[in-house]
């Protein structure tokens, strides 16, 4: 017997997905009339605004003096895989890793570049490797907010300065949302279907003077795709970070991208966007404290993240069951509030520990997160009733 009614008050947008992400509130296609449809992303116009995303990304990142900004293909993913492939190989490399994606740059670098001298750091879902183990000497890559597990970085004093090397940073789901020290990464790449609900598909690659002194200097023992390429001549291809894109952009996903950063500024920056998912985490954190059937994947509050927040279930019902019936038992909870309308996607990754994954990055109003809440304890308790 159930001890919550149903709800009668849903989200206002039930859009919880880890990526892609709820659109900024606001939201409709037709503000984007402006885009430049139908022409070359090569012409005048497109070109222009293709820069201008460039350009307003620094001034509202607040990047510092001469780094460079551009607009890669394939998303983060791309981002990530075109800087390792082009400068990973002439020094020692550490790779650390804690969920899905982290897990992605470990297979490059231990079984498709296949780096001589690569040390691997892999923590459990929920739990973070030992920073304190990076080579001072030594090339990193490690992303600094884990979507699939919920942890993220909340200390960079591991990241000793050293002009020899590069540090490279998946930052996708954390910029916009995390604090950054940008001036100790060489390297960090996004994608606009994160914190700030863009479109998929297109990267943005920050590169300081230091990952552009390692493009210059150095030469892969590899083949680099043409997409993965960056100089010209030896040198760096300043183009692409003008405007001039290595592959066809869509100037549609590009006017989304401006009007995002229009919102950004209309909430005071990454700050305030910062404070709205700080104020969803804490709905979160509070409802957790008090609710016996679901706990935090990640334990240490000091690491959780504020964007992609993962649950597992810990009613010892559940908790007995195998593996494959505690998915079960998660998709029931999915299925009935999808088809409530209330919440969508928000069961956990694929690899990770069955559970919820709630995204609460700063396009999802903390209003609806509170909403939220009741619609799960009342899945929770209906879908129980049959175990």
């Amino acid at each position: 017997m159930t001890t919550h009614a149903k709800p009668d008050v849903r989200p206002d947008c039930p859009h919880f997905s880890s990526g892609p992400t709820a659109k900024r509130p606001g939201f409709s296609l037709a503000k984007l009339e402006s885009a430049a449809l139908g022409r070359s992303h090569r012409s005048k116009d497109a070109k222009a605004k293709l820069k201008d995303a460039i350009e307003r990304t620094k001034q509202v990142l607040d990047l510092p003096e001469g780094y460079r900004v551009a607009i890669v293909p394939a998303s983060d993913t791309g981002a990530v895989e075109m800087c390792m492939w082009s400068m990973l190989g002439c020094r020692p490399v550490d790779v650390f890793a804690w969920e899905s994606f982290g897990m992605g740059w470990v297979t490059d670098a231990q079984k498709q570049l296949k780096l001589d001298d690569c040390e691997l750091y892999v923590g459990d879902y929920g739990v973070l490797p030992d920073f304190n183990k990076a080579r001072d000497d030594a090339d990193i890559v490690f992303t600094w907010n884990g979507t699939t597990s919920g942890v993220r970085v909340d200390d960079h004093s591991w990241i000793k300065p050293n002009p020899d090397r590069v540090v490279i940073c998946d930052a996708t789901s954390a910029i916009f949302a995390q604090d950054i020290p940008f001036e100790k990464l060489d390297v960090i790449t996004y994608s606009w279907q994160k914190v700030l609900g863009g479109e998929a598909a297109h990267g943005m690659l920050i590169l300081s003077p230091n990952a552009v002194k390692r493009l210059e200097s150095h030469t892969p023992a590899w083949p680099v795709p043409k997409v993965f390429r960056m100089t010209k001549g030896g040198k760096l291809n300043e183009g692409i970070f003008e405007g001039s894109t290595i592959n066809t952009p869509s100037m549609l996903c590009v006017e989304d991208y401006l009007q995002a950063l229009d919102w950004v500024e209309s909430l005071g920056g990454p700050k305030g966007l910062k404070a709205r998912s700080d104020k969803s985490l804490k709905i979160l954190e509070d409802w957790e404290a008090k609710t016996d059937w679901i706990e935090f994947l990640c334990a240490d509050p000091k690491v959780r993240s504020n964007t992609g927040v993962c649950f597992t279930i810990a009613d010892e019902r559940v908790k007995s069951l195998d593996t494959d019936a505690q998915e079960a038992f998660v998709k029931k909870i999915v299925s009935l509030l999808e088809s409530e309308d209330v919440a969508y996607d928000f069961n956990s990754y694929r690899d990770a520990p069955p559970g919820l994954r709630i995204w609460v990055g700063a396009t999802v109003e903390p209003s609806d997160v509170e909403k939220l809440l009741p619609w799960l304890d009342w899945a929770f308790e209906t879908v129980a009733a049959d175990l």
